[in-house]
């Protein structure tokens, strides 16, 4: 019963480990990155619908995006749709058959500021992976009656340790963000 409740931890762990990697590669760094458009969403029809449904993105320089949608008619919608993305800076350009973004160079501050926004995230992940284990520890908790205290108690060490693992990993990717972000 334990080991089952310790792999439910681990597997939630690991989503939202996936989910903080994902989160931290939506924050743009010098390059421009087919992933800073993961979250876009285009009104398609009056129908919220992920960029990567209706168009293809291409990285043909460091800082340019080309994003050439499969539906002609859509490419205004999905041209507002990146236009209103706060955090890019970006001005994207339609020529009628694609959209060409070309990323502006980030300043010293806008650096800065990015990091601040992804140490936030990753605090963010580091609270999710806390609350997981919260939850599985009142698991391992109502078991008691079932289960010996000897076995609780090395069940929460192992749970423990499980959360060490992932906050470091969640950390790991911290770090190599931000190298990314101060990297000129």
């Amino acid at each position: 019963m334990i080991a089952d409740v310790l792999a439910e931890a681990t597997s939630r762990m690991d989503r939202a480990l996936e989910a903080a990697k994902e989160d931290f590669s939506t924050v743009r760094t010098g390059r421009a990155n087919p992933q800073l458009f993961q979250k876009v969403l285009v009104d398609y029809y009056g129908t919220p619908t992920p960029l990567q449904q209706l168009a293809s993105l291409a990285n043909p320089e460091a800082r340019t995006l080309i994003v050439t949608p499969y539906d002609k008619s859509a490419l205004k919608a999905i041209e507002d749709a990146i236009r209103d993305m706060q955090n890019l800076g970006a001005n994207p350009s339609n020529d009628g058959n694609m959209i060409r973004i070309t990323m502006p160079e980030l300043t010293t501050e806008r650096r800065k500021e990015f990091v601040k926004l992804v140490r936030t995230k990753g605090e963010d992940a580091k609270v999710r992976i806390r609350g997981i284990r919260r939850q599985i520890k009142d698991d391992l908790d109502a078991l008691k009656d079932e289960i010996g205290e000897d076995d609780i108690v090395r069940g929460e060490k192992e749970l423990d340790a499980i959360t060490k693992a992932h906050v470091d990993k969640i950390d790991e990717a911290l770090k190599l963000k931000e190298a990314e972000l101060l990297e000129v």
